[in-house]
C-alpha cells in the first residue's frame, strides 16, 4: 500500500533496499579509503538539512571514529531553481585544522553548492577533504566538481525523499521519488 507523499510520485527511483544497500556498501569504501590513509578518526560534516538522514544512516556503516559538525547553505532562491552563489548560512564549530573529513550531502547538482562549502572548508586547512553525496545528478554540472563518493547516479528530473524536500515536504519518505510535475508548483497548502 502507498502512502499519501508516495501518491505524490510520478515513480520511485530508488526504494528504502537499494537505499540501505548502498549505504552499507558506501560505508565500507569510506572505511576502507580513510584506513589507507591511516586514518582512525574522521571529521564528517553534514549539509543541512538534506542529508541529515542521509548522513545518519551512513555514519553507522563508517568504521571509524567520527566527529560531527554541520553546515547549513542557501542554494535555492525559490523552491526549485538554485542560486548562482550559494550562502553559507550558518558555519561549522568543529577545528578539522590538520584533521581528515568528510563532507556529506544529499545531492550534486549544478556542484555549485558543494564547491562553495568544499572552498570555505580548506580554509580551515583540513589534512584531507573528501566528498560524499547520496544523489549524484546527470546533465546539469556547471562546475567541474565530482565527489569522491556517490550513492547514485539519477536523470535530470526533481526528486523528493529520503532527505530531500519540495517546499520542506516529502522529506520523511523512505525512497526517493520523482515529484509529480503539477505539484511542483501547488496552490497554497495548508
Amino acid at each position: 500500500m502507498l502512502s499519501t507523499m508516495e501518491n505524490d510520485l510520478a515513480r520511485i527511483l530508488v526504494s528504502e533496499e537499494d537505499i540501505r544497500t548502498r549505504i552499507r556498501e558506501l560505508g565500507v569504501e569510506i572505511t576502507d579509503t580513510y584506513r589507507r590513509l591511516g586514518a582512525e578518526e574522521i571529521a564528517v560534516i553534514c549539509v543541512t538539512n538534506g542529508s541529515i538522514m542521509f548522513a545518519a544512516d551512513l555514519l553507522r556503516q563508517i568504521d571509524l571514529y567520527a566527529q560531527l559538525d554541520c553546515i547549513r547553505v542557501c542554494s535555492y532562491q525559490d523552491d526549485i531553481k538554485p542560486v548562482s552563489v550559494p550562502e553559507i548560512v550558518d558555519n561549522i564549530r568543529l577545528d578539522i585544522s590538520g584533521q581528515h573529513v568528510l563532507l556529506i550531502d544529499d545531492i550534486l547538482d549544478t556542484g555549485r553548492t558543494l564547491e562553495r562549502i568544499v572552498q570555505v572548508l580548506k580554509g580551515f586547512r583540513p589534512h584531507s577533504l573528501r566528498t560524499c553525496v547520496l544523489l549524484d545528478k546527470e546533465g546539469r554540472r556547471e562546475v567541474g566538481h565530482e565527489p569522491n563518493f556517490a550513492g547514485f547516479t539519477i536523470p535530470n528530473e526533481f526528486v523528493v525523499g529520503y532527505g530531500l524536500d519540495f517546499a520542506e515536504r516529502y522529506r520523511n519518505l523512505g525512497c526517493i521519488g520523482i515529484l509529480k510535475p503539477e505539484l511542483q508548483n501547488p496552490p497554497e497548502w495548508h
